[in-house]
């Protein structure tokens, strides 16, 4: 297997539900105007509490500081795992399962944190810059490490890093075993040709910036995991679009443009977190991940500023919520 450490340096946003309105403008922008801003990586999250916007440092020249912004401290690197023919392909699971045993739980043991984005066409890990000495050290036995320079691939090893962190201990702390609130809306994750972008464009504005569901107070707060929440992500990452939005959002687009995969399945969403996470704790994604893989369950993962989002196909939702459940009567156990 390959490993790409992706030629962007990103940023990690968050825009209050009350400030969106002064960055209507620039947000507009990296979505339709993407030759204007030389932005190659943007993603932007709508969820409950916020807006999260994941972006590279053309793009983040875009937005003026304000009062309504958050900005995470880090400079993030994005992962990218490819097969390079050698792969098993008994695993018929995709998503953030594929490298759970490979990627994610190596790097929760080593107390690197990670922010996942699963889109449509792959999954990005995000590491800390300044933890990338620690995440090739660990991953170099199982990949071959790549780094991209300006469109080129270049074969990368640990003593091409500048150590400035020791490779860190093994003694993993127990991580927190966060509790979990499973929504009722069904999910698509969904593509669409660039080009025919503008023909969605209204449409796409009024979902993203407009439309307040009339339940969004009691949104705010899901406490029984009965509730549909408010959750739409666009992510248009080196020429390539992708969409995750519940089906009321799909409904509003035209059937014809937007794509998914041939059996069109829906998904539902585990939604991890009883407070914000913060960005320095490791092993979150893993707690998840972990059992899902050895489930063999697809799952597509996304964080956001405040919580992380796992969507498992809808005909998994019992088990997995089995699963859960278990997992955090007994921590042991995970």
């Amino acid at each position: 297997m390959d490993l790409h450490i992706l030629d962007h340096r990103l940023r990690v946003i968050s825009i209050s539900k009350n400030g969106l309105v002064n960055f209507t403008h620039p947000l507009i922008k990296l979505i339709f105007l993407r030759n204007r801003t030389r932005c190659k990586f943007f993603s932007l999250t709508e969820t409950p509490e916020n807006y999260t916007v994941v972006l590279d440092e053309e793009g983040f020249k875009e937005l003026q500081p304000s009062e309504h912004l958050k900005v995470e401290s880090s400079i993030w690197l994005p992962l990218n795992v490819a097969s390079n023919g050698n792969a098993s392909s008994s695993s018929q699971a995709v998503g953030v399962t594929k490298i759970a045993k490979s990627v994610i739980a190596p790097l929760a043991q080593q107390h690197v944190s990670v922010f996942m984005l699963s889109t449509y066409q792959t999954d990005f890990i995000l590491v800390k810059e300044k933890d990338l000495s620690v995440v090739v050290s660990t991953l170099e036995e199982e990949f071959n490490i790549y780094k991209e320079v300006g469109g080129e691939s270049v074969p990368m090893h640990c003593q091409d890093v500048i150590n400035g962190l020791q490779k860190n201990g093994k003694e993993a702390i127990q991580p927190t075993v966060h509790p979990v609130v499973i929504p009722q809306n069904q999910f698509c994750v969904m593509s669409l040709d660039p080009d025919t972008l503008p023909s969605i464009a209204t449409t796409l504005i009024d979902v993203l910036f407009y439309s307040n569901s009339p339940k969004e107070d009691a949104q705010s707060a899901p406490s029984q995991g009965l509730d549909c929440i408010k959750f739409f992500s666009f992510s248009l990452i080196d020429g390539y679009i992708s969409l995750v939005m519940d089906t009321e959002a799909q409904r509003q687009f035209p059937a014809d443009l937007l794509f998914t995969s041939s059996s069109g399945e829906l998904w539902r969403m585990v939604r991890i977190g009883g407070q914000p996470l913060g960005f320095d704790e490791c092993g979150i994604v893993a707690q998840i991940s972990q059992p899902l893989a050895d489930s063999d369950i697809s799952a597509y993962y996304i964080s956001t500023f405040s919580f992380d989002h796992a969507l498992v196909p809808e005909e998994d939702i019992v088990s997995v919520t089995d699963m859960l459940q278990h997992q955090r009567k007994d921590p042991a156990a995970s």
